[in-house]
């Protein structure tokens, strides 16, 4: 008999054992999803990317972000205005580098993202700044193919 609560719902997105993500991800994703890195600005794959799409965490696939709530924040990494769903980010204290600021996780990836921080446009105010390194990008036609096809309302 299984010990398994079925009323328990579970999340499709997973974080994968160390050697998976090390056989998978980039030097540059493993520095900066596990071990806190920051990959150069200007110089990163998303900063100026344009197309209608989700951004989701490149270790479990959580997504994270729209295309829609993008913008350009001047400082060479994507930049949002807010999560798609607040459920797959979680937000800490980051007192590293003498100053006080919030490290933004993926939640089941437990990936790191980047930060962020309280000058972002209107309607929030905030600014989650991204390193593209964490991120996969799915364009908008792409998402019911890849599983995503419930977020294809975000671009109507």
């Amino acid at each position: 008999m299984s010990s398994e609560n079925p009323s328990k719902k579970t999340s499709p997105f997973e974080r994968p054992t160390d050697d998976d993500l090390r056989g998978r991800l980039t030097d540059l994703q493993y520095q900066v999803t596990q071990q806190e890195g920051t990959e150069r600005p200007f110089q990163n794959e998303f900063w100026d990317e344009k197309r209608d799409g989700l951004y989701v965490d490149v270790v479990s696939g959580e997504p994270l972000f729209s295309s829609r709530d993008k913008f350009d924040s001047g400082t060479g990494w994507p930049s949002f205005t807010r999560p798609v769903d607040p459920a797959h980010i979680v937000e800490r204290k980051d007192n590293k580098l003498f100053m006080e600021r919030i490290e933004v996780r993926s939640k089941n990836g437990d990936s790191h993202l980047g930060h962020l921080f309280p000058d972002g446009p209107a309607p929030t105010g905030l600014r989650y700044c991204i390193n593209s390194a964490s991120l996969r990008f799915i364009p908008r036609e792409s998402l019911e193919a890849e599983g995503y096809g419930e977020y294809l309302e975000l671009f109507e």
